[in-house]
This record gives C-alpha cells, structure tokens and sequence, in this order.
C-alpha cells in the first residue's frame, strides 16, 4: 500500500461542519497527522482572510491553496504568507465579464485580488456576509471593472434571479473561454486563470517537496473539487457531496457534520505510526 505523504482537503462541506468550523477532533486529527510525517493542506475556494481567520480557530500552521488554486500560502508562522499567485490577464477578464453579460443580461460581477475584493454595487447589493466573508457594506466598489488596482486571481458572478450552479452550466454551455470555470456550491459562479485550479497549485506544492501523484490523498465535496480529485492518487468524499463528485470517489467517507475528514486523518496517523515502529 503506498504512503500517504501529501493530504488536501476542502473546506465548506468537507473539512468544515455546517456551522462552517473546525472540530476539536479535526484540529487534533490534522495536527496528529502532521506529527507523523503527513503534510494537511488546505484546498478551498475562500480567500486569504477568511483562511487565516479559520487557521486561528484550530491552530491550523500549514499550506493553504486558495482562491481555487490561484494563490498559496504559508501559515507556518501564524501569519497567511502569500508564496504564489496566479493572476487573470485584465484584457482577458474583460473580454471574459463582456461576453457573460451579453449572454445573461442582469449577471452583476466582483474581481478578488490576493488581498482586494472589488465589486460592482448591484453586486454587493446580493451578498451577505457568508458569501465571501465580507460584510457587503464594507465591500469596496466599483463602476467600472475590472479596476487594474491589483492583480487579479478571481472573478465572480452572479445574478438576481439565477442560482450560482445555473450561471455556471450556462457558460460552459455556451463554452465561454479565456478563463477557468467553476462552481463551489456558493450563490455565485467562480473564475480562475485558464488552466488554474486546486489541482494545478497542488501539483505545484508536490513539485517543490518531491512528492509523488501516488502519495497524495485528497476530499472534496463540490464541482470547483473534480480536478482535485481526479488528479490526485487517492480521491475522498464525504457522503454529502453533490452526485457528480460522489463518482469520482475512490473511498466514501462519512459526511462532514459526522467529521468523516478528521476519521481519515485518524487512520492514516496511526498507519504511518505503526510503519515508524515495525
């Protein structure tokens, strides 16, 4: 059986209850993982903050993939150090925003550097705070995007009247281009850079640690989580992933509220310590 080196885990539905925290199991679980040589990465769509303030709560000190694959950071220290960034060409993003609302009049959008969220008023105007982590009346705005304030790693969009998942399977209907398409199970569509997603910093990461495609376990629980786990060795899901996701699974792990991630860690913890006492 080969070792787990490498395990990368998403956040919202997966690593996280429904009441969007850690476990005290789960934070004991990762760091017992840790100290048996396992490397825990995060693999989320969230930005930099949002992680940073989930880091806090669990005393979680590893890497983190954000913004679906767009940037990387480092916790080591406490501090979310921002080690690589992706960024959407600006001509292409506008190029991109364009042909969207052309194709669904009413769409409204928000560009998310690795420190900024800009967003157009109307956007904001739909938000509440669990969307992004970000009280819309604290959002910075704009008229005119994309801004060139800061690069950019990520578009959203979304729409009124239309669910995230709606907006999502009509662009890639239509085969928009230019951009990396997903959908997190939020109430908005996500892009990224053509090419970019969690796979893509994941392999990144094992590329500087000599890590093996074999040696790397991975859950998800959503659509923006396919590459992911189509990519890596192992593919994990937790029981409450939406149907497209529970396919691709090679192990059905418990669901989140049930802390299916942490009984994972648990096992791989205790594996690599009985190879270390054999």
């Amino acid at each position: 059986m080969t070792r787990i080196r490498l395990f990368a885990t998403d956040l919202d539905g997966t690593l996280l209850r429904s009441d969007r925290t850690v476990s005290p199991r789960a934070a004991e679980a990762m760091a017992g993982a840790r100290a048996a040589g396992i490397e825990v990465v995060w693999a989320t769509a969230r930005a930099r903050h949002s992680v940073h303030e989930l880091a806090q709560s669990c005393g979680f000190r590893g890497k983190a993939v954000c913004a679906n694959g767009a940037v990387l950071l480092d916790l080591a220290d406490g501090t979310p150090e921002i080690i690589d960034t992706v960024s959407i060409d600006a001509g292409a993003a506008g190029a991109v925003m364009a042909q969207i609302r052309e194709l669904i009049p009413g769409v409204v959008f928000a560009n998310v550097g690795a420190t900024r969220f800009v967003a157009e008023p109307a956007y904001a105007a739909l938000c509440k705070f669990s969307d992004h982590h970000r009280h819309p009346h604290e959002m910075e705005l704009s008229d005119s995007l994309p801004t060139g304030v800061e690069a950019m790693v990520k578009i959203v969009a979304r729409h009124p009247d239309l669910a995230g998942a709606q907006l999502y399977r009509t662009a890639v209907a239509v085969g928009i281009t230019g951009v990396e398409l997903t959908h997190s199970g939020a109430a908005y569509m996500e892009m990224a850079a053509q090419g970019v997603s969690k796979a893509s910093a994941l392999a990144r990461l094992c590329a500087l640690d000599g890590i093996d495609l074999s040696q790397v376990a991975a859950a998800g629980d959503a659509l923006n989580d396919v590459a992911m786990l189509t990519w890596a060795g192992t593919a994990l899901v937790p029981a409450n992933a939406v149907p497209e996701v529970i396919a691709l699974a090679d192990r059905v792990l418990p669901t989140n509220d049930e802390d299916g991630v942490a009984s994972y860690l648990e096992e791989l913890a205790g594996a690599a310590q009985r190879d270390a006492a054999s």
